[in-house]
């Protein structure tokens, strides 16, 4: 008899937990406080104090570290769709 169950593979990331998304865009004088209202319109508990900066060596891109608390795949997912639909943001990672 063969068994015709569906293969799954563990998870990754075990939720609820705190995920570090790296956000980089231009230095711009409203990036923090963007990033900071885009990604609170999917985890409206993030603030700014998860948030850890970084200036490139010319000061012209700008890094955040954001330690966000998700529930689900499904809610780092749109994070990651909002953060990168932003045209402040380069990329996100």
């Amino acid at each position: 008899m063969t068994n015709n169950a569906p293969q799954t593979t563990p998870a990754l990331i075990e939720f609820p937990c705190h995920f570090a998304i790296k956000v980089m865009g231009e230095t711009h004088d409203s990036f923090t406080s963007t990033i900071v209202e885009v990604i609170q319109s999917i985890a409206p508990d993030f603030s700014a104090e998860h948030i850890t900066m970084r200036a490139s060596s010319a000061g012209k891109y700008i890094s955040l570290t954001c330690t966000v608390h998700v529930e689900s795949q499904a809610q780092l997912d749109n994070i990651y769709r909002v953060i990168s639909a932003h045209p402040l943001v380069k990329f996100a990672i």
